[in-house]
């Protein structure tokens, strides 16, 4: 925590609320007809993995820049998925109602933070699944995302 602000990934609840919420995202994925085929080979650690991802890029532990490779190895699993616009906005409609099912917090400023991010790494993955394997990836930073606006998390009149 900076300066008393808490970072998205404390707002949000920790590790603990961002594998909930790919545990349930991915159930509902799986059975979903537009985007359950481009999951169908997903391992079981799929939805562990894209937590500790989302989880570093809100804050949280560099888990998966330690232990899965960082940035360059998720944008690595994009590549030749050839994504639709439909498929990349059903992943999103998924994902938002997903967040509320399992309690991710829903004041504005937390969710306007979380849309961004989903909203621009949606966008990157879609671009990136029309590269083929052999690209020529760099070795992009881990994105870090933050509240995006000085003054930091929603807090209720009388607070």
């Amino acid at each position: 925590m900076s300066e008393g602000v808490p970072t998205l990934y404390e707002w949000a609840g920790g590790s603990e609320a961002f594998e909930r919420l790919t545990r349930t995202f991915y159930d509902r994925v799986a059975a979903d007809p537009i985007v359950g085929p481009v999951f169908k080979t997903m391992s079981p650690d799929h939805p562990a993995h894209v937590a500790a991802f989302i989880a570093e890029v809100f804050g949280g532990p560099k888990t998966y820049s330690q232990q899965h490779g960082g940035h360059r190895e998720m944008i690595s699993h994009h590549l030749e998925r050839h994504l639709t616009e439909d498929q990349r906005r059903r992943w999103i409609s998924l994902l938002v109602d997903t967040a509320d099912k399992v309690g991710l917090p829903d004041d504005p400023e937390f969710r306007s933070a979380f849309m961004a991010y989903i909203e621009w790494g949606t966008r990157l993955a879609k671009i990136n699944s029309t590269l083929g394997k052999d690209a020529k990836l760099t070795d992009e930073p881990m994105p870090v995302w933050g509240w995006g606006v000085p003054g930091g998390p929603y807090k209720p009149a009388g607070d």
